[in-house]
């Protein structure tokens, strides 16, 4: 790994030569079965573009960023970049991320990276970036602002607030949506299984939501074997 990208990504241009030195085509075949996307998929592997991240320069960063995003690799290296920003300037550039995924794994990369960053500023990035999105019309703002939520927010203080946007969302019929939904009920499950049953026995959800969060549930093996088989009996048919 270490002399996969040494002298490189200086400028765009060196950023996208690297990721063509880094396709694996069998990779590519992988991720294009598994990533519905409208964008070009390369099949550069994320550790590899993790590194080419790493390599940019920090003067170059917000230069880089200026830069319109062709493939999906380069959305995911320009969502790591932004999280390597400070707080405050990570803010400047989010949306603009936001804007540009359109496929899950994309997604998931840019949340997961920001979560260091998010850390310190909990309410405030809730109220100025993770509401707003849950509210948005675009599937995939939706469920950027869902997966920052299960990466950041399943704490008990949050919990009611998880229930709420959660029931606010159950008309959404997009798939991405709905089983960030499922996952992020689940993981409130394994943290908070009482508190996450008592809402699981009012809520609202469709039944295909509501059976893929006790799915998920059953999937874990942080649950128990006999709360499993007690979940599946309030699957809705």
């Amino acid at each position: 790994m270490k002399n996969l990208c040494q002298n490189v990504a200086m400028n765009y241009a060196d950023i996208k030569l690297t990721l063509t030195k880094n396709i694996d085509d069998k990779f590519q075949a992988f991720e294009a079965k598994g990533i519905p996307t409208e964008r070009p998929i390369l099949g550069v592997r994320v550790p590899i573009i993790r590194e080419i991240a790493r390599s940019v320069p920090r003067e170059n960063v917000k230069k880089i960023l200026e830069e319109k995003p062709i493939s999906m690799e380069e959305v995911m290296l320009r969502g790591i970049l932004i999280s390597c920003l400070n707080y405050d300037e990570m803010l400047e550039y989010f949306d603009s991320e936001v804007a540009e995924i359109v496929d899950w794994c994309s997604c998931d990369i840019f949340c997961s990276s920001l979560k260091p960053l998010i850390k310190k500023h909990r309410q405030e990035f809730f109220e100025q970036k993770i509401d707003p999105l849950l509210q948005g019309k675009g599937e995939f703002g939706v469920r950027v602002g869902l997966v920052l939520l299960l990466g950041s927010y399943v704490t008990e203080d949050y919990l009611a607030v998880i229930f709420d946007r959660v029931e606010s969302l159950r008309n959404r019929e997009e798939y991405y949506i709905k089983m960030a939904i499922a996952w992020l009920i689940a993981e409130c499950f394994v943290k908070y299984e009482e508190e996450t049953l008592s809402y699981l026995k009012v809520s609202h959800l469709p039944k295909w939501t509501f059976n893929k969060a006790i799915s998920k549930i059953c999937d874990s093996l942080r649950v128990e074997p006999d709360v499993k088989n007690y979940l599946r009996t309030l699957r809705r048919k």
